[in-house]
């Protein structure tokens, strides 16, 4: 049937007739030609690297997939190493630490070992020369003078290799009905004993004359309340009068002289070491100030060694028949205990009983003595030196856990030996780092260490970039060649086609079939486009039982055409053809071919509709007048007879 005009009675007209149309049809969607079964925005769509867009989205979300991973990999690969550097570092600090502190404990009671023995030989050889002495002379304790004694304590004081300021004095036990008679020997002694100590000691400070005008001549205290007046010690028992000093400076503290002073007297810690010693037999020890000058002190250790009367056949009923009054500054104890550049080792020392009175002179017997904070001292090792930080503990708390605590004297004595009330001496060594000692193990290997990390870290990434660069751009120039080939494949064929056709080679491919030189354009065989030269394959074709095909071909084109330039009738065609497109786009028509001056299209396929026939009928009457405006368009560039141009259509259902 064919239409040179078209109106809505036409296509309701067509619509009654349908028996007309009842014609089967089937169309095989293999069909060639030059046109394809898609319409424009088909082709558009399929023009443009959908697929491509969607992996390139895929691929980015990898590419910041990875970048993430080398991010947090960098990062916890750069703290992993900066933090097992700055363990390292920190292990190698508390191992040396606990080295410089293995060394102070076994150093310094090294020391006080051989102070101690050094006290006890001492004590000793005196306890037997007297004991010889007094055999000759028919005498006895508490009557005797050590000889050459400045000599003999400076060679304790060698012994003990003190650098500092050390004091060792004689005390004699003496008893409440001897006190006149020792008034008078030492009376008769001191001058003896000074002239001795100024010679050898080469002391200036004060004549012997000056001296012995100065020295109380019998047993006495230094009444505070009454402007020191020397006073006898009037109470019963026994007292303990200061005899023989070195340095031999130490007898005296202006306007005081020490000579003939009650020990039990003078200092509360005294009585307190001198009771525990009477119980045991073994030294003690406590704290105290020793004068370094006009007001100045340190503070010391003092120390009670027993000289025993060795007359006494059996060890166990030896008496105590004197006692060497000893102080040593505790600072003594750490000199020399490391070597050059082993520095920051904080010592506090403590001890285990509280602060006793220690004043020289002034403590009364009937004073009341209360317990107050025990003994704290906190010194600073710095290598052969140390140094006094202050009496009370001034270590750093961050350290508490790495404290290293040793005894650094233990007589032996157990509690239940010593008199009630009183303390056993034992003194405590705390040792912590510093943040001197801490700082020096600090390096910048954690800095260099986590920079190599992020550098190596970094050239990985720069080749991944590089190397993602290089595949990017070979993937877009392959997408380029896929989206170019999509375009052609979807001119050619039907969507639905086309999906098959690509379905059919990937299955190809995945069955490991390689693409050969026999294939078609694109790496597509001939099965993909339909065609098949094995005998029994079978071709890609549908049947489509109920469709409308419309044809249209223009009137009068081969005589326009035979008086037209060659691109004058593309130009004709082209924009024809194109407009039908559109048509077809619009009605949901399917464009089969172009062949010369005709078109073919299809309604009913290839999504099956109902009404294709009225479909097709609108189509081709919108044809009919897009064909008139068209020519008339183009009249003015193609001449004046294409306007005559028409357009015969036909349908077929």
């Amino acid at each position: 049937m064919s239409y040179k005009s078209s109106t809505d009675e036409d296509v309701r007209s067509v619509t009654s007739k349908k028996s007309q149309f009842t014609i089967q049809s089937s169309h095989s969607s293999s069909g060639g030609g030059s046109a394809s079964g898609n319409s424009p925005a088909e082709q558009q769509v399929y023009a443009s690297p959908t697929i491509g867009k969607r992996e390139e989205a895929n691929v980015m979300r990898a590419r910041g997939l990875v970048a993430l991973i080398l991010l947090l990999a960098v990062t916890g690969v750069a703290t992993a190493a900066n933090l097992l550097v700055k363990e390292q570092e920190r292990s190698n600090f508390e191992n040396k630490f606990a080295g410089f502190a293995t060394q102070i404990v076994t150093v310094s009671r090294s020391k006080a070992s051989q102070f101690i023995g050094a006290l006890d030989s001492f004590s000793s050889s005196i306890g037997a020369h007297a004991t010889t002495e007094h055999v000759l002379l028919n005498t006895s304790w508490p009557f005797y003078t050590v000889p050459e004694w400045s000599v003999q304590a400076q060679k304790i004081a060698q012994q003990i290799t003190t650098e500092n300021y050390f004091e060792i004095g004689t005390a004699h036990v003496v008893q409440e009905d001897e006190r006149e008679q020792w008034n008078i020997y030492a009376a008769k002694q001191n001058p003896l004993w000074y002239q001795e100590s100024i010679e050898n000691e080469e002391y200036t400070q004060f004549t012997k004359e000056e001296l012995l005008n100065r020295t109380i001549p019998f047993v006495h205290f230094y009444d505070t309340e009454n402007d020191f007046l020397p006073t006898p010690v009037s109470q019963p028992g026994e007292v303990l009068p200061y005899y023989q000093a070195f340095p031999f400076g130490t007898i005296l503290e202006n306007p005081l002289m020490f000579t003939n002073i009650d020990t039990l007297l003078a200092s509360a810690q005294i009585v307190e070491l001198y009771g525990i010693t009477k119980v045991t037999r073994r030294p003690t020890l406590g704290f105290t100030r020793i004068l370094t000058g006009p007001g100045s002190t340190i503070p010391g250790s003092q120390i009670i060694q027993p000289i025993f009367d060795m007359g006494d056949t059996k060890a166990e009923d030896r008496r105590i028949v004197a006692v060497f009054v000893v102080r040593l500054p505790w600072l003594d104890y750490f000199q020399n205990t490391l070597a050059e550049g082993e520095d920051g080792i904080v010592v506090v020392l403590e001890s285990a009983c509280p602060k006793l009175p220690d004043d020289i002179g002034v403590q009364r017997r009937n004073e009341s003595v209360t317990e107050s904070d025990r003994y704290v001292i906190t010194f600073q090792v710095n290598g052969p030196k140390a140094v006094m930080l202050g009496e009370a503990d001034l270590h750093d708390p961050k350290y508490d856990a790495l404290v290293v605590s040793q005894v650094l004297f233990d007589f032996g004595i157990d509690q239940s030996q010593v008199p009630e009330g009183s303390c056993v001496p034992v003194v405590n060594l705390h040792m912590y780092p510093s943040a001197e000692l801490e700082d020096s193990f600090k390096t910048d290997n954690d800095i260099i260490y986590t920079a190599v990390v992020v550098v190596i870290f970094a050239f990985t990434s720069l080749v991944f970039l590089l190397y993602d660069f290089s595949v990017g751009r070979r993937q877009r120039t392959v997408m380029d060649r896929v989206a170019k080939q999509d375009r052609i494949v979807s001119d050619v064929f039907p969507t639905a086609i086309r999906d098959r056709l690509y379905e059919n080679q990937a299955k190809k491919m995945m069955n490991g079939n390689d693409v050969d030189a026999d294939d078609g354009p694109f790496g597509l065989d001939e099965t993909f486009y339909g065609r098949s030269n094995t005998i029994g394959s079978a071709p890609l074709a549908d049947l489509f039982p109920s469709v409308t095909v419309v044809f249209a071909d223009l009137v009068g084109f081969t005589a326009w055409s035979s008086a037209r330039e060659p691109h004058q009738v593309f130009i004709l065609l082209e924009t024809i053809y194109g407009a039908f497109d559109k048509l077809a786009y619009r009605h949901s028509v399917f464009k089969v071919e172009t062949v010369g001056d005709c078109y073919v299209a299809a309604t009913g396929l290839p999504e099956p509709t109902d009404d294709h026939a009225v479909v097709a009928c609108r189509f081709a009457r919108d044809c009919l007048k897009k064909m008139k405006d068209m020519t008339i368009k183009l009249e003015v560039s193609l001449g004046p007879d294409t306007s005559d141009l028409d357009l015969r259509t036909g349908i077929h259902r």
